[in-house]
């Protein structure tokens, strides 16, 4: 690979038009990459003291808008899906008027959980005693209410989150009492996430799994395709996608990379051809803090990765949308193929590596890692949490 040295954080926040395309060939074609204009230097307690990962909690994840469900999981009034979000289970709702609520599923009088799995329903009674919840959360029935005289149902509803429904997600602060602005915390990456119009999706399945390995860690892969050739080598990603090659777009605290197809390489001999860029590269959004966005031709895979009780595990959740919705059988098992190969190959590749990362932070006694100026998204990554978080990481730039 040759030398190339492109600026720390590119601002060419063009959108995704064919000028995107024409970056991701010429660096193709000069057999490089968008590059930071350093190595990094990181300490191993980034990823595994208790204490960060205890601020991470509280001071970002806990206070920052998280993308909760898709909006084409609970496409219909009255829909509702249940969700387990750094330990607090969240009953989502669409009420009969289309209005979408995320609610703490915890019943007002013992705490039990009113609803589970998903489906359609108005409302929802607790299996310990009774009580009842519309899908909006008011209080809706209290067996035996002669027992609680003087008991203003109206200030018993289930506890609802600040949210709100925007490009086709529903976020959340996991904060009841707190202020959201979806619009605020996308900044310029808003205009380029309704350019991709992911309301009209189809959505179609999901996984969830734990793994030993930071979430930080786990949300870097999705950040460089150094590794591509070593972990992905035997799938399409490896055989489809030009290894060690991206660009990068800093979009505030949030990111966009575009990892080419080996296709691109015939736009310079057929410049007839497609300059969509999702026609040439895979386009990987990192939403700020937890949610990453991997685009292809045929859909999106939307992957969310939370802190698990401890500093080097986390949960992931792996759903996948279609461009276009399914409308029948033979279409829908066509994209349970598709969904089952790229599950296999976070599964069964990304994560079966990682743990062993994660293992490698726990015990390591080496002093800090090194991060490549090829790896600039996981940099831009590194940076922002620093940031954000207020923490001396006592990082250094190598020189």
């Amino acid at each position: 690979m040759t030398t190339h040295t492109g600026p720390a954080c590119p601002t060419g926040l063009t959108g995704l038009t064919e000028e995107l395309t024409r970056r991701a060939l010429r660096l193709v074609l000069d057999g490089t990459t968008d590059m930071a204009a350093h190595p990094l230097r990181v300490p191993l307690h980034y990823y595994r003291d208790p204490k960060i990962t205890e601020v991470e909690e509280s001071q970002i994840l806990r206070r920052t808008p998280l993308m909760i469900v898709p909006s084409a999981r609970i496409p219909e009034p009255n829909d509702y899906v249940v969700r387990s979000v750094l330990g607090d289970s969240l009953l989502v709702t669409r009420d009969r008027s289309g209005t979408v609520h995320v609610l703490l599923n915890y019943c007002r009088h013992r705490g039990a959980q009113p609803a589970c799995g998903s489906g359609k329903a108005t409302r929802f009674t607790c299996p310990y005693h009774a009580w009842t919840y519309r899908n909006t959360g008011e209080l809706a029935g209290v067996p035996g209410k002669e027992g609680f005289t003087g008991m203003n149902r109206a200030d018993y509803g289930l506890v609802e989150l600040p949210s709100q429904e925007r490009h086709g997600f529903v976020w959340a602060v996991l904060t009841a009492g707190g202020d959201i602005d979806v619009d605020d915390h996308l900044g310029t990456m808003g205009p380029e996430l309704a350019q991709l119009d992911y309301a009209s999706y189809g959505y179609h399945d999901d996984r969830e799994f734990t793994s030993e390995v930071s979430w930080k860690g786990a949300l870097e892969a999705f950040a460089e395709s150094y590794h591509f050739p070593f972990v992905h080598g035997q799938s399409v990603i490896g055989q489809n996608t030009v290894a060690n090659t991206s660009t990068h777009d800093a979009f505030g605290r949030h990111h966009r990379m575009g990892f080419p197809f080996t296709w691109i390489r015939a736009l310079d001999t057929d410049p007839a051809g497609s300059w969509d860029p999702l026609m040439n590269m895979g386009v990987i959004y990192w939403i700020y803090p937890n949610l990453v966005l991997a685009n292809s031709p045929v859909g999106v895979e939307i992957l969310d990765m939370l802190p698990a009780g401890a500093p080097t595990r986390c949960t992931v959740r792996h759903s996948w949308m279609a461009k276009i919705p399914a409308t029948s059988d033979e279409q829908r098992e066509v994209y349970d193929g598709i969904y089952a190969q790229v599950h296999a190959a976070v599964r069964d590749e990304d994560f079966a590596m990682l743990p062993q990362c994660g293992e490698g932070v726990r015990q390591g006694q080496h002093d800090h890692m090194i991060i490549g100026r090829n790896e600039i998204g996981v940099q831009h990554m590194i940076r922002t949490f620093a940031t954000e978080l207020g923490v001396a990481l006592d990082y250094e730039e190598t020189t």
